[in-house]
């Protein structure tokens, strides 16, 4: 969601912080300013629109100074106007302020501040950190002191960045909860504050990421650490090893085509240190928890929203078909407020690719505090969820995933839960070692197998033609394949726009058959398994209403040319493995269908890559 950059140091602040911010517009968002601090006094910059946008207007009417703080909104108090954009300024002119999340009391609070005289400039909930921070430092007689009784007032998930004008020198950030990451970045003579990783990564490797009420004091030539209460902390730096190389498009027209084919190489990392073929076993280092406390195991809640809850529902096919062990999966959303039955014999395994999903991070919390252990499949290193996991995480070790539309990441999340479902059928007498080898071969064989679906994009342009102007389309699956039939259909209406379902192809005749005719285009999942049959009389059905029939299936197959106007094959593979093959050609079709209706690919309108507010 919204992007956090401040700087303070010797060089001009106001490059620096643009620049980080140029690297986090893959979060979203619809607005964007920079407050710098220049002789005592602030300059504040706003624009709506894209990035560019301020730059132009930077250009007009540049700043000066070597201590600045920039933010990239998504609206969710208030317009897309340049009044609500952050920063936003006490009306002293003291304080100025940028936040991410959502202050859930803000109208309280504001009804106490206009009581006391305080006139407002915008609509956001984020004025009135800034006039309630300029309160309490006043109050107080220092800025930290009130800036920390400002944070004890608010109510809700935040990561907050401040500075005052009769303090320079001196920048202060906070995280409340798990609405917003915050990152000190560590220089020679210089730090940084952000919201991820990437924006600070061509200064620096050295982070340290704050926790639920922590604050950071960050100045040039030192950063220190406290509890929201004052007390000092002794925080450790971290060494991130991302590349920064790794985030730029490397050729690619968007980074959505170079995540699609990345993906031989990012499941060759996820699988890195983590298959034993000569002794078939499965090696999780990452998971804290003993084989002894996972046997005990027998019921898994998934915990995950949007493309990691497609993830989720493959995890369940694999954890049960394999393991043997029952599995409930959960939007975060709903798992938080339906009082989910939880016990000592009950994990919780969350799934997220940012690691800072707000309502995947709520469901984490209420196991934590029902003394459920937690597991999670995440990508982002050092991330929130990551913290919050104390039986261990499983990293997907895909990269920076920069697209809005998620491609790499899902698949590294089936990779990761099928090693978890291979561990856990070991552990539960499931399996024996050479049918292990058999999956472990399988999953070695994968990278070469999503390489070779790659080398040939010319049907999906093709079909990106002709339903360049398609308004509806059905995906149809069964099995561990329903899920993808899920995913495939929310690909496309993320980056098209074109409306699409998901359905179990079982449930086509309970409903969805109403709507095929001849404008109706129909993608049919047929990978020869168990339900093949079943899924070749779902293709004949929606032949024979006049639908258009777009099947995927598994090389080699000829029943289903004669019914299907176009058939895409992919390589053949165990069962279990399946979604993650017929997965790529619907990110190919998604992709190339985007591309061809001439919309925003990478960043499409209304969606934010990290989810941090409710």
């Amino acid at each position: 969601m919204c992007g956090i950059v401040g700087y303070i140091g010797p060089r001009e602040a106001t490059e620096v912080v643009v620049d980080g911010l140029q690297r986090l517009e893959y979060r979203g968002y619809d607005s964007s300013g920079i407050a710098v601090l220049c002789d005592g006094e602030f300059d504040i910059r706003r624009s709506v629109g894209k990035l560019q946008k301020l730059r132009e207007r930077l250009n007009g009417e540049p700043t000066y100074g070597h201590q600045a703080i920039g933010h990239t909104r998504w609206a969710t108090h208030g317009g897309v106007t340049e009044a609500n954009a952050h920063p936003h300024r006490s009306t002293s002119g003291d304080i100025v302020v940028i936040q991410n999340g959502i202050v859930e009391n803000y109208l309280a609070l504001k009804a106490e501040l206009t009581a006391a005289g305080v006139h407002w400039h915008s609509q956001t909930d984020t004025e009135v950190i800034a006039q309630l921070l300029d309160r309490e430092a006043k109050a107080s007689g220092d800025f930290v002191i009130g800036f920390r009784r400002a944070l004890l007032r608010l109510k809700g998930g935040n990561a907050i960045v401040a500075m005052h004008r009769r303090q320079p020198g001196l920048i202060v950030a906070a995280r409340l909860g798990n609405a917003g990451a915050v990152v000190v970045g560590l220089g020679d003579g210089e730090n940084f504050v952000a919201s991820d990783i990437p924006a600070v990564l061509d200064h620096t490797q050295r982070m340290v990421f704050l926790e639920d009420h922590e604050v950071a004091l960050v100045r040039a030539d030192s950063v220190s650490y406290q509890q929201i209460d004052g007390t000092a902390l002794d925080k450790q730096a971290q060494t991130v090893a991302y590349d920064p190389v790794a985030a730029a498009k490397g050729g690619y027209k968007h980074f959505m085509q170079k995540e699609i084919f990345e993906q031989p190489r990012s499941i060759t990392d996820t699988l890195h240190d983590r298959i034993n073929l000569e002794q078939a076993t499965v090696q999780l280092d990452s998971l804290r928890l003993s084989d002894e406390q996972l046997t005990r195991i027998d019921k898994i809640m998934v915990v995950a929203c949007g493309t990691a809850w497609h993830a989720g529902l493959v995890a369940k096919f694999l954890i049960e078909g394999l393991a043997r062990v029952r599995v409930e999966v959960d939007y975060g959303s709903e798992f938080r407020y339906r009082q989910p039955i939880l016990d000592d014999r009950s994990l919780l395994l969350a799934i997220t690719q940012s690691g800072e999903t707000a309502d995947t991070l709520a469901g984490m919390q209420v196991a934590r505090e029902q003394g459920v252990p937690c597991i999670s499949l995440v990508n982002a290193i050092g991330s929130q969820a990551a913290r919050l996991s104390d039986g261990g995480v499983i990293y997907l070790n895909a990269g920076p995933e920069i697209s809005v539309a998620s491609t790499k990441a899902f698949t590294t999340m089936v990779v990761g839960a099928y090693l978890l479902a291979l561990k856990l059928a070991t552990l539960h007498g499931r399996m024996d070692k050479v049918t292990m080898r058999e999956h472990l071969q399988a999953l070695l064989e994968l990278p070469g197998k999503v390489g070779e679906i790659v080398k040939n994009t010319t049907v999906y342009e093709e079909l990106a033609e002709r339903y360049r102007h398609t308004n509806d389309m059905l995906f149809l699956g069964r099995g561990i394949n329903y899920p993808t039939a899920l995913e495939g259909a929310l690909k496309l209406k993320e980056i098209s726009y074109i409306h699409a379902e998901g359905y179990p192809a079982g449930e086509m005749k309970h409903g969805p058959i109403a709507l095929i005719d001849e404008e109706m285009p129909v993608v049919c999942l047929c990978p020869h398994d168990d339900v093949y049959d079943k899924m070749v009389s779902n293709v004949q059905q929606v032949k024979t209403r006049g639908g258009e029939v777009i099947v995927i299936t598994t090389e080699g197959d000829t029943q289903l040319r004669e019914m299907a106007r176009t058939v895409i094959e992919v390589p053949a593979t165990l069962p279990w493995l399946t979604p993650i093959l017929n997965t790529i050609p619907l990110q190919l079709l998604s992709y190339y269908c985007a591309l061809r209706r001439g919309t925003d690919v990478d960043q499409p309108r209304n969606l934010a890559k990290s989810v941090t507010v409710e």
